[in-house]
């Protein structure tokens, strides 16, 4: 029997295509832009955006080779935003390898990092439909509030478990959530079916955020695909260390506090430590869970599908993940 995903069997040749539309759609007369682009691209990763939209669409019944140009544009945005923030938060290892400006510089990271959204929008141009230019605008817009609201988080140790989840729904999950609304958009899905979708994308955009934050305090640099304790050493107010200021002993919550204010990798371990000794990963797994099983309910109004069994497929394998 075969390990892997029903979802990465159904998009399989769709993400051939999609990787095809990628390679095309990178070229450009500038060397420098074709080189940071496909350094970055190449780099493979999870690829789950243009997945969702893949799956969004064909759940719905369409089958238009539009579709793989509009996964390929939501991949587009997604390295974007990489790019940029890898920038800000002075990052030098993503899947493993050099980030882009470790390896090019910030300049070159972030004019390619413009290049691409503006390409992104170009492609969405060529569809001919307002809607998915509406969408994708105003979630880009969203995800660059969530960047500016991270950066006024970055060592708040006051902040609360609310506030950490509205930066998550702005910053990841909105770009999730938008994925699955332009399958939808394309597929000329009901308005119930297309929100059904959209709120699907929401959720499992938190679910994966909030496991990610669990592994920078539970992974290895190895697994995981970059420095363990980065969160930390930038300051991040994330869920398990806003559970261990609530929740843990005076000098757990006193260890975390003065690790986030101090914004230091030294005091790693420690953090580390502190927040194993109250079940604060626990306690953020279990949230990411209920956020994966209500992205699985939502999915009730789709018609029955292999692509609809692949999604709620996704959603439970997010939260049980160690990269």
């Amino acid at each position: 029997m075969s390990s892997t995903p029903l979802f990465r069997t159904l998009t399989a040749d769709d993400m051939q295509a999609v990787d095809q539309v990628i390679r095309t759609r990178l070229h450009s007369d500038v060397v420098l832009i074709r080189q940071v682009a496909e350094y970055i691209i190449s780099a493979g990763g999870k690829r789950l955006r243009p997945v969702l939209t893949l799956m969004a669409g064909r759940a719905m019944g369409y089958g238009e080779p539009y579709l793989h140009e509009l996964a390929a544009m939501v991949e587009f945005i997604h390295t974007a935003t990489l790019l940029h923030d890898d920038v800000v938060d002075e990052s030098d290892m993503r899947r493993g390898r050099q980030t882009a400006n470790a390896m090019f510089g910030n300049a070159a990271s972030v004019l390619v990092g413009d290049f691409l959204y503006t390409r992104a929008f170009q492609m969405m141009v060529a569809s001919n439909n307002m809607r998915i230019l509406e969408v994708m605008a105003g979630a880009t817009n969203i995800i660059a509030e969530g960047e500016v609201l991270q950066l006024l988080n970055i060592g708040d140790t006051s902040l609360t478990e609310e506030q950490y989840l509205l930066v998550i729904q702005y910053k990841t999950a909105k770009l999730f959530e938008a994925a699955t609304r332009v399958g939808a958009i394309m597929a000329g899905a009901s308005a119930e079916q297309e929100q059904a979708l959209a709120d699907y994308g929401m959720h499992l955009g938190t679910a994966f955020q909030i496991i990610d934050d669990v592994l920078d305090y539970s992974g290895d640099a190895g697994t995981i695909g970059k420095s363990v304790g980065d969160d930390l050493a930038e300051g991040k107010v994330t869920l398990p260390l806003i559970y261990t200021m609530r929740q843990g002993s005076e000098q757990a919550a006193t260890t975390v506090r003065e690790a986030l204010e101090a914004a230091s990798r030294e005091r790693f371990g420690d953090v580390m430590a502190a927040v194993q000794s109250c079940g604060a990963l626990d306690y953020a797994r279990g949230e990411a869970e209920k956020a994966a099983e209500r992205a699985i309910a939502v999915l009730a109004p789709l018609p029955d599908s292999d692509y609809k069994t692949a999604l709620a497929e996704l959603a439970r394998l997010s939260v049980r993940r160690d990269a």
